[in-house]
């Protein structure tokens, strides 16, 4: 599992024009959910989400609150493309979990994350919808993290990759 987390000032999501969703000063986190992707898994990029200090405290010292302890919102966004390979120019996704599966897999992430913080600041787009997300990050600060069975993967495997 991955997540593409974005601190922002504000963050939206629409579709066909009509808003979904949106938030003030919090967390963007774009999820990508790979083929085998576990509870274990969820677990993990959930605790990370919650807990990384991106934000500054009340002296101004970068680096010192999560979003927990800021009050923040936190918008999600399922996006099966961080899970993209290449074949030459174009792009193959065939690590990223299939639809129904990745979406039933994405609806428990939401409930993992709600039970863990308070629910009305979890906000998220529309599964499987073309969308368009707008955001104002802040800094800019975008961070990867990644589920560490999928980092130990690809270093013991390889990741192919063409040219």
């Amino acid at each position: 599992m991955k997540a593409l987390i974005q601190r922002v000032m504000n963050a939206n999501v629409t579709v066909n024009s009509e808003p979904i969703s949106s938030i003030g000063q919090g967390l963007c986190v774009l999820i990508g959910i790979c083929n085998g992707d576990t509870v274990k898994d969820m677990e993990y990029i959930v605790r990370k989400i919650l807990s990384i200090k991106i934000f500054d405290d009340e002296s101004n010292k970068r680096w010192k609150k999560n979003v927990v302890e800021k009050q923040f919102e936190v918008l999600c966004v399922s996006q099966f493309t961080l899970y993209n390979t290449w074949k030459g120019t174009k792009p193959d996704f065939h690590h990223a979990m299939p639809g129904e599966k990745s979406k039933e897999f994405y609806m428990k992430f939401l409930e993992m994350l709600r039970d863990q913080y308070q629910p009305e600041k979890i906000k998220d787009g529309e599964f499987g919808a073309y969308m368009q997300v707008s955001i104002q990050n802040d800094g800019p600060v975008t961070f990867t993290i990644e589920s560490p069975s999928k980092e130990q993967d690809k270093t013991s495997k390889g990741d192919e990759k063409e040219t």
